[in-house]
């Protein structure tokens, strides 16, 4: 008797994105740099960003809470990631994948809207994902990219 298995599209993600690094464990601990843009800073728990040889990897960004639109939300939170890019000596057009998290799939239009004014021409590869939560009361949108340094 066969089994059919699914995955959430967020553990399929997840599962990708490890499985993309997995090679990079195997780099020198002296290769991994803790990367922290401007107004930012290093928690218990997370690094804003991580530089591993000449590949960047941005945490997860949020835009304001206080701003209720979907597009001061992701301009903010790409604004976010622009700094993480720069501390790193490189720029969010070097992106080569980011994951969008929305709250609401309604507002897929006015993200998508914000985030092509960052990447008007050549943009990187991308998911959009639905979740029913976000670690901020009042975020609708979280936005973490990979990319690389010229």
């Amino acid at each position: 008797m066969s089994q059919t298995f699914r995955l959430s599209p967020v553990l399929a993600a997840t599962a990708c994105s490890i499985l993309a690094s997995a090679p990079l464990a195997a780099q020198a601990a002296s290769a991994r740099q803790t990367v922290v843009g401007e107004g930012q800073r290093i928690s218990a728990t997370l690094s804003p960003g991580i530089r591993v040889g000449n590949l960047l990897f941005a945490s997860g960004q949020l835009g304001d809470a206080k701003d209720t639109t979907i597009a001061g939300q992701t301009s903010r939170a790409l604004e976010n990631t622009q700094k993480v890019f720069k501390a790193a000596g490189s720029d969010i057009t070097n992106a080569t994948k980011c994951t969008v998290f929305l709250t609401d799939v309604k507002d897929f239009g006015g993200m998508n809207g914000a985030y092509t004014k960052f990447f008007p021409s050549n943009p990187p590869a991308r998911s959009t994902v639905v979740v029913a939560a976000l670690v901020v009361p009042g975020a609708k949108v979280e936005i973490e990219c990979m990319g690389v340094i010229p």
